[in-house]
């Protein structure tokens, strides 16, 4: 089934493209130094120093502080990289998804189809 309206952009959603991926390079790079543990532990101890190596704006900083997952989506932070953060903070894909839906983490479970994942 064709698509009816190809350039119509469907509400709520943003789509990763060279734009976001140039706004959203830092935290993005940031994000992905946490895929090493040492990285990960040097993040917990002194998010603010860490934040210094990658010259990230006050803005970014209070994303990251606040784990505004869906700030950070908006503000150019691919997925993928956000993972990384989230596992770093302690934050898993639904508690993820449950902030950037609004809503506490048992009612996102509830619209899951397995209701005791976590």
């Amino acid at each position: 089934m064709a698509q009816l309206e190809p350039n119509r952009p469907i509400d709520g959603t943003y789509v990763f493209d060279w734009r976001l991926s140039r706004k959203g390079y830092r935290l993005n790079k940031l994000a992905f130094s946490l895929s090493r543990a040492e990285n990960r532990d040097a993040f917990k101890e002194n998010e603010e120093a860490y934040f210094d190596r990658f010259d990230l704006s006050e803005e970014e900083k209070d994303l990251v502080r606040k784990r505004d997952f869906l700030g950070l989506i908006r503000h150019g932070t691919n997925i993928y990289m956000m993972l990384k953060l989230g596992a770093a903070t302690g934050n898993g894909l639904y508690q993820m998804g449950a902030q950037q839906r609004g809503e506490t983490y048992q009612e996102f479970l509830a619209t899951r189809n397995v209701g005791s994942a976590t």
